[in-house]
């Protein structure tokens, strides 16, 4: 379909089921501030429901600077599908609700390091910088089950097809997941793609 003088577009509405819990440390702006543990995670504006910036999910797929589907899949011709990724591929909408059995995760606040209404515990351990300098972190990690559901438009072009996307997300959802502390945390399969 021809939309505005675009291109054909593919669009397909994305469901993701979580299979680890999720775990969040939103960046702050700078490296010296210091957020409390509930204000590291994103929430839809004016409310305390969780969501999932779609700009992330646009990282997971196409980022240069860390852990990426394109570094996974690319090989060493990464950059230009990292290019691709990003380029031809629409994830709508801005802030995507996450969700638990189909239903929004709600902050209710915590307790003894615990949200028991949303179900959010915050994990404190020590990250190792450069040389072993210890950096301690607490981070929120909301525990399974949790979902996603996106629409995803694909630009038609010659370097990203819509069975590539397909196993970009399947491929990552597994080896790299969403959140932070990927790869251990937020890991997910594709419930569905329709």
């Amino acid at each position: 379909m021809t939309r505005l003088g675009l291109p054909d577009i593919i669009e397909r509405t994305v469901k993701l089921k979580g299979i680890t819990p999720i775990m969040f440390d939103r960046y702050a702006g700078d490296n010296k501030t210091q957020l409390p543990v509930e204000d590291k995670m994103y929430f839809l504006p004016g409310t305390k429901q969780l969501c999932i910036p779609a700009a992330n999910i646009s990282s997971f797929l196409s980022a240069k600077n860390s852990t990426s589907v394109a570094k996974l899949i690319g090989g060493r011709s990464y950059s230009a599908l990292a290019n691709a990724l990003l380029g031809f591929v629409m994830i709508a909408p801005t802030n995507i609700p996450l969700m638990r059995n189909d239903n929004p995760i709600v902050l209710t606040g915590f307790k003894d390091d615990r949200d028991e209404g949303a179900n959010i515990y915050v994990d404190r351990r020590v990250a190792r910088l450069a040389k072993g300098i210890p950096n301690p972190k607490e981070r929120p990690v909301v525990e399974l089950p949790w979902n996603l559901e996106f629409t995803i438009s694909l630009f038609k072009n010659d370097e990203v097809d819509e069975t590539l996307l397909k196993t970009a997300f399947a491929r990552g959802g597994l080896a790299i997941g969403l959140g932070t502390y990927r790869g251990v945390f937020g890991k997910f399969v594709v419930e569905s793609w329709n």
